[in-house]
């Protein structure tokens, strides 16, 4: 079995039984960004799910903190994570127990490989709808902090549960998402606000940098792809029976509950 395999094994393993794994073996441990994509595609290979969009990690100062990355990092969304509003979200064996608040885009036009960098333009111009979104993250490493970057991005860039909401309208595009403000009530209570700026700057800018790391690391973005650009506030906590509601405003809202 060759290094990337054993990894993904370990990894979708933990995964399929909501178990653990202090950080992977020394002798199939990723060492580059390119090598933890490698163990990502493979994950996702043995998964047997469809994948229906990506991920962005640490699109903030704070979120790059929080993990001990120096950037962003991307991840798979798929098809079997994705939760409907009013379904609960599973909690068992989750070790950050978390909901974020993101704007999702998705893709119209793919954005294949390529030599040349993706321009905002570009990648704006292959967008079709924007949604609000909530991303239940998760790690299969508990001391999630200390593994470092191409550990991260194998396993997922801690990706796990996703709510995608209705379309916001098609003036959406004349909002100014840099400030668009965003808030999270936790059962019912006002538990955080926070606003586009806090994902890249500009979740536009988000968007171009996921472009152009999968035009790198993988095959691009594909038409019908729907990729959560990174929360918008402080992860807010929650736990069994919770029930969270992030509010978009003119954008819309999407809500979820928790069961363990």
């Amino acid at each position: 079995m060759s290094t990337t395999r054993h990894a993904a094994a370990l990894i979708w393993d933990c995964w399929s039984r909501a178990a653990h794994i202090d950080q992977l073996p020394a002798d199939c441990r990723p060492a580059t960004r390119a090598a933890g994509y490698a163990v990502q595609s493979d994950v996702a290979r043995l998964s047997g799910e469809a994948v229906v969009g990506w991920k962005i990690a640490a699109t903030s100062a704070a979120g790059q903190r929080h993990i001990n990355v120096d950037g962003p990092i991307a991840g798979r969304l798929l098809a079997g994570r994705r939760v409907s509003e009013g379904v609960p979200v599973p909690l068992r064996g989750n070790v950050m127990k978390v909901a974020e608040a993101e704007f999702a885009f998705r893709m119209a036009g793919g954005l294949p490989r390529r030599d040349a960098p993706y321009t905002v333009d570009d990648v704006m111009a292959a967008v079709g709808t924007l949604h609000p979104a909530i991303e239940v993250p998760d790690s299969r490493y508990p001391a999630f902090a200390t593994v470092g970057a191409p550990q991260l991005i194998a396993d997922n860039a801690c990706a796990c549960w996703f709510v995608i909401g209705a379309a916001a309208d098609a003036g959406w595009r004349a909002v100014d998402l840099v400030r668009h403000s965003v808030s999270a009530y936790l059962d019912g209570k006002l538990a955080g606000q926070g606003s586009g700026a806090n994902v890249l700057g500009d979740p536009r800018i988000a968007l171009a940098w996921i472009a152009n790391e999968l035009r790198t690391f993988d095959d691009g973005l594909r038409a019908g792809d729907v990729v959560i650009t990174g929360t918008c506030l402080v992860p807010v906590a929650v736990a069994p029976g919770a029930r969270v509601l992030m509010d978009f405003g003119t954008l819309g809202a999407v809500e979820t509950s928790f069961a363990e």
